[in-house]
């Protein structure tokens, strides 16, 4: 069971941003002498294109409508990345889950992340002002820097404060539904007024 709780965190931290979790991951094996990650992180390569790819996704993810767009690039990639460490944590850790069973936790848990994180973006959207997704941004790249270097040093703490965060965030995503439905009617209702005074005779 020892690399369970640092699966779980994995996943759900892979949901929220995949490249900061193997980045971090990879960083912490390499230079901080973290015996649970696998050395396959630590690889320069790996570090590289993560480190490029975080860079990408902390300027993206701040910027109004375009962030909804990476989401919805990401649904696929941040479940498989979840599942990928998770096997890999699991690989090198033999007295573990098998690597079956922790992709399986791996993925699933950063598929509910990703969809919290993508269903709350999208009613922050919402807001005429992009100060509030640069500060959601900032929140949620510090949770996931936060939770997975605790993951590493008190696992069971990071996993239940990530169960605790996932359990808001979906209630929450809960609540945004309602938000976002409300936001696209009033779009409706304006493009039909503009429709109709359009059509109207002068």
């Amino acid at each position: 069971m020892g690399a369970v709780p640092l699966i779980f965190t994995s996943g759900w931290a892979s949901g929220v941003n995949a490249y900061a979790v193997v980045l971090l991951l990879g960083l912490f094996g390499r230079f901080g002498g973290a015996e649970t990650v696998p050395p396959v992180l630590g690889r320069t390569d790996v570090l590289v294109a993560a480190g490029v790819l975080f860079l990408c996704e902390a300027v993206l993810d701040k910027i109004p409508y375009v962030d909804s767009a990476w989401d919805a690039v990401h649904t696929f990639v941040r479940p498989v990345a979840g599942a990928t460490v998770g096997a890999l944590l699991a690989a090198h850790d033999p007295g573990s889950l098998g690597e079956v069973a922790a992709g399986a936790v791996g993925g699933t848990t950063a598929l509910l992340s990703h969809g919290v994180k993508a269903g709350l973006r999208m009613a922050v959207n919402t807001s005429p002002e992009p100060a509030s997704n640069i500060l959601v941004s900032l929140a949620e790249d510090l949770s996931v820097a936060g939770l997975v270097t605790l993951a590493l040093f008190h696992p069971w703490l990071a996993a239940s404060a990530a169960a605790v965060l996932l359990a808001l965030g979906l209630l929450l995503a809960w609540f945004a539904v309602s938000r976002i439905r409300r936001f696209w009617l009033r779009r409706k209702e304006r493009r039909a007024r503009r429709r109709t005074g359009a059509a109207a005779p002068a």
